[in-house]
């Protein structure tokens, strides 16, 4: 037999069952707390999940303000539009026609190479072409995402589909888009 010196306490047992309890609960709640960004939506506006695969859209253009640097990303339909010629041949992107604006942060190349680059995630927006849904805001939807690094999660700005309207007004020549699809 053990001698009762040698046996951890009841007490001492209790404290440490309860202390892996609490480390396994935090570790659960760590998992759990980890964002589903594609449940994200402007309130009133665009989903998240609306855009699932964005990822993998073609390029249309990279740009670059003084502390930012954006991609410019179109689903297929919006890339055979640009393709055909549109906005500039007079026609309006097809209902359907998306885009992905991603923004980083931007700084040097740390290889000392001297070019700018890509750092930290800023924010997405997402453009989308429904000429019905979005009638009083130049047939568009938008909605920007804002990406918090620490929680690894992003938070609608904004609300409602119009909140980046006024700003595109500026292009309405353009069918309200900015980017043109350079040469390539």
């Amino acid at each position: 037999m053990f001698e009762q010196s040698s046996l951890p306490s009841r007490a001492s047992r209790a404290a440490s069952a309860a202390a892996l309890g609490i480390m396994l609960a935090a570790l659960g709640g760590i998992a759990l707390a980890a964002q589903d960004r594609y449940t994200v939506q402007v309130p009133g506006g665009l989903s998240f999940s609306a855009f699932r695969g964005y990822e993998n859209w073609e390029i249309v253009a990279a740009s670059q303000s003084t502390d930012m640097i954006d991609v410019v990303l179109a689903n297929p339909a919006m890339i055979a539009a640009y393709k055909a010629g549109v906005p500039g041949n007079g026609q309006k992107f097809p209902d359907s026609s998306k885009i992905a604006k991603i923004h980083w942060t931007k700084k040097m190349n740390a290889e000392g190479f001297p070019v700018t680059v890509p750092d930290a995630l800023h924010d997405i927006d997402f453009i989308e072409r429904d000429s019905k849904k979005f009638a009083d805001s130049g047939g568009w939807g938008y909605a920007q995402f804002n990406y918090d690094a620490p929680s690894d999660t992003f938070k609608p700005n904004g609300s409602g589909a119009k909140c980046g309207y006024a700003c595109h007004t500026a292009a309405a020549a353009k069918d309200f888009i900015f980017t043109a699809y350079p040469k390539r």
